[in-house]
This record gives C-alpha cells, sequence and structure tokens, in this order.
C-alpha cells in the first residue's frame, strides 16, 4: 500500500486525471483532423502543379495567374487551418488547467458535481433504453 498522499480525495484526483486525459484526446484528435486535411491539399497542389507543368506551353497567361492565385490561397488555407489547431490546443489546454485549478481548489464540490453529472448521465441513458423497448 503507497503511503503517499494527493492534495486532495482520490476521486477528485481520478476526475482530474480524466479532465486532462479527454483534454488530450481532443487536442490529438484536432491535431489528426488538421494534419490530415493539410495532407490532403499538399496533394492536391501537387497533381495541380503537375498539371500545370504538363500543360504549361499551351496555356494562356490569364489561367495561370488565376492558378498562381488558387495555390495561394491553398497555402493560405493551411496557415489558417495550421493557426486555428494551435487556437484550439491553447483553449484547451486553458480549460484543462482551470479545471485542474478547480479541483484542486474545491475537491469536494469537484466530486459533487461529477456525481451529479454521472447520475444525470445514467437517468439519460436509462431513459432511453425504456424508450428503445417500446
Amino acid at each position: 500500500m503507497s503511503t503517499t498522499s494527493t492534495p486532495f480525495p482520490p476521486k477528485s484526483s481520478e476526475a482530474m486525471a480524466d479532465v486532462k486525459h479527454g483534454s488530450e484526446q481532443m487536442l490529438q484528435g484536432a491535431g489528426k483532423a488538421v494534419d490530415s486535411t493539410r495532407d490532403y491539399a499538399n496533394q492536391a497542389l501537387d497533381r495541380a502543379e503537375s498539371k500545370v507543368r504538363d500543360l504549361r506551353g499551351e496555356v494562356d497567361p490569364l489561367v495561370e495567374m488565376l492558378t498562381s492565385k488558387a495555390q495561394k490561397l491553398a497555402r493560405q488555407s493551411l496557415d489558417m487551418a495550421a493557426e486555428a489547431k494551435e487556437k484550439a490546443r491553447q483553449s484547451l489546454t486553458r480549460y484543462a488547467d482551470a479545471t485542474s485549478q478547480y479541483v484542486s481548489d474545491q475537491p469536494v464540490r469537484s466530486v459533487l458535481i461529477a456525481a451529479a453529472v454521472g447520475a444525470a448521465v445514467a437517468l439519460l441513458v436509462t431513459s432511453a433504453r425504456q424508450r428503445n423497448r417500446y
């Protein structure tokens, strides 16, 4: 049996760990979505650039200018997606930190809130199951 003590009850530390874990999963999911979008856009840009090179000898200068603008817009979109990912990461980190601070400042209240939320979820699940039976 471990003799180390935490500054708050075991349930509070479990809740805090669950909050951090959930936040990390959301960050990872957002990061994967942005990375996937970036990869897809890069592949599309590569295909577009390849086609442009193939047709360059026949391309009208106006079409070439439009292609350049489209590529610039795509790159700007990727930059905006990366910026949005960073802002989301910062927000989730800030909320996780605030939640952790609240749990450490108010461990009893945090446990009571967690219990109330758990009871509400259990009630909703039970209610949904009963509706599906009829």
